[in-house]
């Protein structure tokens, strides 16, 4: 017999399925999720796991997320870099990730990757796949489809406690 057997209240865990789906209409929804997820304290030392084909909005949810946190000047994609190092206001260190062109799990060593996810700050990684047996579990998933009518479909996956009150905050379910 298990403890579930005998105090199923405590133990039990919630039903397996996804996410709930929500719909990003315009840029405008976008901006606004970024927005709420931006005002959580608990951002400052999290990792945010983007999933979606080339084009369903990752980059552009970045760069408003990135604005929501005060970060200043021109926010490109570090396709090419690999990472791209962001100051937001109050000094937090940003880091976005794109894995897209990532495929020697060497490079996650030699390139210092390893230190950076050890370390304090936001770490945004797109294509996290590609650097699957490298990359620490996510405090968030967030995967991006575009429907047939351009809509973004989202599907926002918390792990852990951090990522319960993240995901919370970007929902507008926060207290």
């Amino acid at each position: 017999m298990t403890a579930a057997d005998h105090i199923p209240g405590i133990v039990e865990t919630a039903p397996p399925g996804p996410p709930p789906c929500l719909v990003w209409r315009s840029e405008d929804d976008t901006a606004a999720f970024a927005a709420r997820l931006a005002a959580s304290p608990l951002l400052r030392d999290a990792f945010i796991a983007l999933h979606g084909d080339l084009g369903a909005g990752k980059t552009t949810f970045v760069r408003h997320l990135l604005r929501a946190l005060g970060v200043q000047g021109r926010i490109k994609s570090p396709t090419y870099a690999v990472v791209e190092p962001h100051e937001a206001a109050g000094g937090l260190a940003v880091y976005h990730f794109d894995f897209y062109r990532f495929d020697d799990p060497r490079e996650w060593e030699d390139a210092g990757f390893r230190d950076l996810f050890a370390g304090p700050g936001l770490k945004i990684a797109e294509w996290p796949e590609k650097a699957a047996g490298v990359l620490p579990a996510a405090d968030l998933d967030i995967a991006i489809e575009t429907d047939a009518d351009g809509l973004r479909q989202v599907r926002v996956a918390a792990h852990g406690p951090a990522g319960e009150a993240l995901r919370r905050h970007g929902l507008g379910l926060a207290a």
